[in-house]
């Protein structure tokens, strides 16, 4: 191994040169025309010595100098591809040798430069090591890309659903550029089968569900706006989800890039709470009934038997009196008026289980018989407003009448308020009944208690009605509950069913 040097405080490059003696470095140094620093020269005499000086340093170039090494150009050109290096590689041949140069070059040498013209070394070299830094920046930016795409694909082989790339020509034909494998088991297609073409992936969708996926990209193109659709395979056991955000390109093609997922399991469940709700509104409204048969039946006993008793006894209770001597005349007076409280009491209880002027005078005189009531039980003011005329099937008018003896329990337990109005008005096609107080309010936390059982009471009272419900704090403190129902007359109301046919629809 030969070596040269030229003396340099800061080397801009270092060229190892494959010769086989030291004369050719320095004549290569003395022609280097550059306004830079001057390189360094290190030469190598053979493969042997550079593969050494390969394996040790690192080159910006190697300079071959043909038939003057003790290796062909071929024999450097392997070395540098065995050890996977893109280093510039430059023939420098005297001009004698084009024909051998020409072959270098067409072998895989990147520049030839002649002896008689070594002022063309220096933008050689920086031309060459500029490209392959660029070849550098190339394969780099490549591997990013082929990581890049490996993670993608490894990703969306792993969701549990189809990523597409799903592209509207200005025709408004539809194409998939992109499918995941995902495909095979969401639709039972093959990705490669989907791409190019859309119609596949159309065929598979339920007739109805296809029109509106179809109408739901028109819109999503036009708007801009996020694609949000559900629909059902045409087995109809498997429900599919699919969202993307479009993106429309200077030709005027639309492309959706987004995911489309299985959600049978989900629309099952789904299905399945539904199916229970009705159940447990069914079983609701059965047991309510079976309540109010009770408590009509107790209310009928109290009203009959317990009154017609409690009357007995006062008509023996005065005929007594009037035999009796005077000094005992008092207790049996005393005894005349706990009979009279006894039959208030009866009379009241009877009222507040069934009362007979809801049958007899409709709802809003029951309301306010109710109010009045709950007047003189509780020491709280309670006025009843109800317009006139309204008129409600005995189903509607029971359950309003029992919210609304829920209402002013919960008034009188909790509100510490001094004043309750009760509105009950007429609009088109619903009845509205607004209970209002001065009390303390409520709060959300309130409402989302979970025993708040007699607000969930007056909530299934009214999905039952197929009416709207809303409670919260009033403007002027204290709570104000809102509810509005449809209208339904007497002829509207739906026919009893009976006990055996409920249960099998509960069980």
């Amino acid at each position: 191994m030969l070596t040269t040097t030229t003396p340099t405080k800061d080397p801009a490059l270092r060229l190892l040169v494959v010769c086989n003696t030291a004369a050719l470095t320095d004549r290569l140094a003395e022609g280097w025309d550059d306004e830079g620093p001057a390189p360094v020269f290190v030469a190598a005499a053979g493969a042997a010595p550079l593969r050494g000086m390969l394996r040790e340093e690192r080159w910006d170039a190697v300079l071959h100098c043909l038939n003057h090494a003790a290796c062909s150009p071929s024999t450097t050109l392997k070395t540098l591809r065995d050890r996977s290096l893109d280093t510039p590689l430059i023939i420098v041949a005297e001009p004698g040798d084009q024909r051998a140069a020409i072959k270098a070059l067409r072998a895989g040498a990147h520049d030839v430069v002649f002896f008689d013209r070594l002022n063309q070394l220096a933008p050689a070299v920086a031309r060459e090591i500029r490209e392959a830094g660029h070849r550098a920046d190339h394969r780099a930016a490549l591997e990013m890309l082929h990581d890049s795409e490996a993670r993608f694909r490894a990703l969306a082989s792993n969701l549990p659903g189809l990523v597409f790339n799903l592209q509207r020509e200005t025709s408004g034909k539809y194409r998939f550029l992109y499918v995941s494998e995902g495909s095979l088991r969401l639709l039972g297609v093959k990705h490669h089968e989907l791409r190019g073409t859309a119609q596949r992936f159309f065929d598979a969708l339920f007739a109805e569900d296809r029109q509106r996926l179809l109408t739901t990209l028109e819109e999503s193109a036009l708007s801009g706006t996020t694609l949000f659709w559900e629909g059902r395979l045409k087995s109809g056991d498997r429900w599919i989800d699919m969202r993307s955000l479009p993106h429309r390109n200077d030709e005027g093609t639309v492309l959706w890039t987004g995911i489309a997922t299985d959600i049978s399991q989900a629309k099952n469940t789904e299905a399945a709470l539904r199916e229970s709700r009705a159940q447990l509104a069914a079983l609701s409204s059965h047991l309510e009934a079976a309540k109010e048969e009770e408590r009509e039946r107790i209310a009928r006993d109290i009203h009959d038997e317990l009154g017609s008793i409690l009357v007995r006894l006062k008509i023996e209770a005065a005929l007594l009196a009037s035999k009796l001597p005077a000094d005992l005349i008092p207790k049996a007076h005393s005894i005349e008026k706990l009979l009279d409280q006894a039959m208030g009491t009866a009379s009241r209880v009877a009222r507040q289980l069934r009362p007979g002027i809801l049958k007899e005078f409709g709802l809003p005189a029951a309301i306010e018989c109710q109010a009045e009531d709950f007047g003189h039980s509780t020491g709280i003011t309670c006025r009843a407003q109800c317009d006139e005329g309204i008129e409600l099937d005995a189903d509607t008018s029971l359950a309003l009448f029992r919210i609304v003896q829920e209402a002013l329990t919960n008034v009188a337990k909790h509100a510490h308020a001094s004043l309750v109005v009760v509105r009950l008005r007429s609009e088109t096609g619903n009845i509205a009944l607004e209970i209002r107080d001065n009390g303390r309010g409520i709060s959300e936390r309130d409402m989302d208690k979970p025993r708040s059982f007699g607000l969930r009471g007056i909530r299934e009272r009214v999905q039952s009605l197929n009416g709207g419900f809303h409670i919260a704090t009033a403007e002027q403190g204290g709570t104000l509950l809102i509810l509005k129902v449809p209208t339904r007359l007497g002829d509207d109301a739906v026919p009893s069913e009976h006990e055996e046919t409920i249960q099998q629809d509960l069980f």
